[in-house]
C-alpha cells in the first residue's frame, strides 16, 4: 500500500502525490494519525509472477494472520547457517492446518535459516505458511505455501536470499521476490515474505495513481504505533520512508504477490516483532531494489 496526506494544513497536497496508503506526514512517534477515511485497498489482481519449478502442492492457501491482542539481490543462494538442522522426513505435503513434529521440524529449519514465523509450535498456521512463501520466493518456486518434495529439498539445501547491502543495518525490499531483508553488515538476519505495490494504475478521489513502490535508498522518517487511519484504508504500526507516504506496515492480507497500492505489507504479527525489536527505528536504512 501506498500513502497521501492527512493533517488540515496539507489536505491539498493530496493531488500532487504519484500513490499513498494513508497520510504522507504522520504524527509524532506513539500518536496515531488523523488521515481522512477512505475506501479500503485494493488487492487488485495479481498472479503469481513466479517462474520456473512448479508448485509443490496444489490450491491457494489463506494467507489471513491473526489479529494481536494490541492494535537481496539476484543470484545463487546463500549457504546454509552453521548449526541448522534439516527438518526430519515427513509426509509427502505439509500445509496450513497440519500439526505435529513433522510440522516442528519445518518451523525450525526455516527459523534457523532466518525465515519469520515467530516461535515454533507444531502448528502450521498462516505465519508458517509466510514463511514458506518466503522460502519459495528465494528459491524461485511457486509461491503456494505448501511443504513438498521441491520445498524439503529447499531447505535441506539451505537456500537463503543474499544481501545487497554490505554495512551497518539495513532493511532491503526485493520487488523481483518480494522479499524483505533485515541486514546486518551484509549478513541477512531475518527474512519476510512482503506484499509491495502492483505497479498498476487505480483511481482515488477522480485522479488516477501508480501503485508503485519506488526503488531507492531511504530512511525511516516518520512512524505511528497503531492502526493508521488513511485515505486508502489502516495501515498496521507503519513505518514511513518515503516521502509519499510509503511504509513497511502490517495487514490483515498478506498475498505472495505484490497487491498493495505502494507499501510493504507484512502480517501484524510481523509488525509486532519488528517494533518489538527496534529494527525499523527512525533514521533506518531502507533500500529498495
Amino acid at each position: 500500500m501506498s500513502r497521501l496526506a492527512a493533517p488540515a494544513g496539507v489536505l491539498a497536497a493530496l493531488a500532487l502525490l504519484a500513490a499513498g496508503c494513508g497520510t504522507a506526514a504522520p504524527d509524532a512517534p506513539g500518536v496515531p494519525g488523523t488521515g481522512t477515511a477512505a475506501p479500503a485497498p485494493s488487492t487488485g489482481t495479481p498472479s503469481d509472477g513466479a517462474t520456473g519449478t512448479p508448485s509443490d502442492g496444489s490450491g491457494t492457501p489463506s494467507s489471513a494472520p491473526p489479529s494481536p491482542s494490541d492494535p537481496t539481490g539476484p543470484g545463487s543462494p546463500s549457504a546454509s547457517p552453521s548449526g541448522a538442522a534439516s527438518p526430519s522426513t515427513g509426509p509427502d505435503l505439509l500445509r496450513v492446518g497440519d500439526s505435529g513434529p513433522e510440522v516442528a521440524a519445518v518451523q525450525r529449519r526455516l527459523r534457523d535459516l532466518g525465515y519469520w514465523l515467530g516461535d515454533p509450535d507444531g502448528e502450521f498456521g498462516p505465519l508458517t505458511q509466510q514463511a514458506v512463501y518466503a522460502l519459495q520466493k528465494a528459491a524461485g518456486y511457486t509461491r503456494d505455501g505448501v511443504v513438498g518434495p521441491k520445498t524439503r529439498a529447499a531447505l535441506d539445501r539451505g537456500v537463503r536470499p543474499s544481501a545487497r547491502s554490505d554495512s551497518g543495518h539495513v532493511a532491503e525490499i526485493d520487488l523481483d521476490r518480494q522479499l524483505l531483508l533485515m541486514v546486518d553488515d551484509g549478513e541477512v538476519k531475518h527474512i519476510f515474505s512482503t506484499s509491495t505495490g502492483t505497479f498498476e494504475h487505480y483511481y482515488h478521489d477522480g485522479q488516477r495513481y501508480l501503485a508503485d513502490t519506488p526503488r531507492g535508498h531511504w530512511k525511516v522518517y516518520g512512524q505511528v504505533n497503531a492502526w493508521d487511519p488513511g485515505p486508502l484504508g489502516r495501515l498496521y504500526r507503519p513505518k514511513y520512508f518515503n516521502h509519499q507516504g510509503i511504509a513497511v506496515h502490517g495487514f490483515t492480507s498478506v498475498p505472495p504477490q505484490p497487491a498493495s497500492h505502494g507499501c510493504a505489507r507484512v502480517t501484524l504479527a510481523a509488525m509486532d516483532w519488528i517494533w518489538s525489536n527496534d529494527q525499523l527505528p527512525i533514521g533506518a536504512s531502507v533500500w529498495v531494489y
